[in-house]
């Protein structure tokens, strides 16, 4: 597995179904323009091109990508990538005021996953965990997607390397594999694996590019 992720969603609904919704190709100018400043206040933000959602959800540092579209917005920023989610600054918390905020992100290298939900600024489920760093948080109620992990269905089979001795998992599931479901029943989409017919096309939805020093 090699995805990444450092993404926020914001939807006055459903974020997966609203995302599932939008339209192929990129998203207009303007609006996209208007959050990326809103949510950078002050910040030299600068137009550089473009990219698609299943590549701009982990932007290099330096670099926002973004989409608005009606009801739904998406922001893709490595300084999501947080181990605590209930942690993200209040600038970007109130801009989901009235709205659904999700926050996804993960790091295929260290096997991290982190994702969150909050209702009108109301955080209604966060979890974070590694195997190295064991569960950083784990607040709220579990949303329906994480209950075959967690009732021990998606244990991990951890084959040792030639010549190593066996090892278990530290984890009693991969939270890479938990973060693709958690990225298809938050976000409507994948990046790994085969995509379901009512998933987004994460190679045809265009998300705009922007420079914003500080980024990441």
């Amino acid at each position: 597995m090699g995805a990444k992720t450092g993404l926020l969603v914001y939807a006055d609904g459903d974020t997966a179904e609203l995302l599932r919704g939008v339209p192929p190709g990129m998203p207009d100018r303007d609006p996209t323009d208007a959050l990326v400043r809103r949510l950078y206040p002050g910040a030299a933000v600068e137009p550089a091109g473009r990219a698609v959602l299943g590549e701009g959800v982990y932007p290099p540092p330096g670099t926002v990508c973004a989409g608005a579209w009606p009801g739904v917005e998406v922001v893709a920023d490595q300084g999501f990538m947080i181990d605590r989610p209930s942690e993200l600054p209040a600038r970007l918390l109130a801009a989901g005021a009235g709205r659904r905020l999700v926050l996804h992100a993960m790091h295929s290298v260290v096997d991290w996953l982190a994702f969150a939900v909050w209702e009108d600024g109301r955080l209604v489920r966060s979890l974070s965990l590694s195997p190295d760093g064991g569960v950083e948080e784990d607040l709220g109620e579990p949303l329906p997607f994480e209950a075959p992990y967690l009732a021990g269905e998606r244990a991990v089979d951890a084959a040792p390397w030639p010549g190593e001795e066996p090892r278990p998992y530290p984890l009693p599931f991969h939270p890479l594999e938990l973060g693709e479901d958690a990225l298809r029943a938050l976000c409507g989409f994948v990046l790994e694996g085969v995509p379901d017919p009512g998933d987004a096309d994460s190679d045809a939805v265009g998300l705009r590019r922007y420079r914003v020093p500080g980024a990441g």
